[in-house]
């Protein structure tokens, strides 16, 4: 999946006070695209020493480490040069450095959410990082925010040698994957899987078993893996808001689908190799 990036190390470990150094990497995004140091389809992530005009008086924060050096988000556009180039953020899909895609993505949420979290609230006024952990707090009433994470389920769904698949009505025509979606209030992760399952498809399953998790930081979640059975002669009744259309698949003729980056790829794959 895209967190696993081995033998490059990720820490995410909040470092208070950290200048940016020379060989430090630099982050930047405008709207969904990140600056990036292209050359032909090879691209990596830009360092401090690509950008001469940045300097201790640059608007930076701190973001965490890939391989003991140092990430900082910079708020104000660099100068733009030759070999550089905004990219859309989906680009993490198709590199083949793992490491750069997953830095790409974190730095993504976490730009997201220092960008929704500049005035307190609560009471409106603007707000201050804390100095010694990654947390925005309100210098007038005091309210104290971190980063946001939602848990969300995504289950596969398996019938004898059949595997439940669905369109969301955002999916590109042909693309299926797994149902998925929010916790809510007062619910566990196993109420999760029933009710969305029943909601987006009318079945109702049994024997719900956790699979492993997953940090996607496109969407802020965290996602839950989940295995589940249904009985094929259900009807399927789908939510025209959610799902376009749903069914069962064999393993010898599953649509198009996420790949493994994704927790819901690595499910699919694991159902077509015979594994669930």
């Amino acid at each position: 999946m895209i967190q696993d990036i081995y033998p490059h190390q990720f820490n995410n470990h909040y470092l208070p006070g950290q200048p940016i150094g020379e060989k430090d990497i630099i982050l930047h995004y405008n709207d969904n695209t990140l600056l990036l140091k292209t050359d032909g389809d090879a691209c990596d992530l830009p360092r401090k020493r690509d950008f001469p005009e940045l300097s201790d008086n640059t608007e930076a924060t701190f973001l965490f480490t890939l391989n003991d050096v140092s990430c900082f988000l910079v708020w104000n556009q660099p100068t733009e040069h030759a070999g550089f180039t905004y990219k859309e953020i989906s680009f993490f899909r198709t590199v083949s450095r793992k490491e750069v895609a997953w830095v790409s993505v974190v730095g993504y949420h976490l730009r997201n959410w220092y960008a929704e979290h500049r005035f307190c609230g609560k009471c409106g006024a603007k707000m201050e990082h804390k100095a010694d952990e990654r947390a925005m707090m309100c210098p007038k009433c005091h309210a104290l925010f971190f980063p946001k994470i939602s848990p969300a389920i995504i289950v596969a769904i398996t019938c004898g040698d059949k595997i439940l698949l669905a369109r969301n009505t955002n999916f590109r025509a042909g693309w299926h994957s797994l149902i998925a979606g929010y916790a809510d209030v007062g619910e566990t992760l196993e109420q999760t899987v029933i009710r969305e399952v029943k909601e987006e498809v009318g079945l109702d399953v049994k024997n719900i078993r956790y699979y492993k998790s997953q940090p996607w930081p496109l969407s802020g979640s965290l996602m839950v893996g989940f295995t589940a059975e249904a009985d094929d002669r259900q009807e399927i009744v789908i939510d025209p808001n959610e799902i376009a259309s749903a069914g069962w698949f064999t393993r010898d003729n599953l649509p198009d689908h996420p790949s493994g980056l994704s927790i819901g790829g690595e499910l699919i794959e694991k159902f077509e190799r015979g594994e669930l």
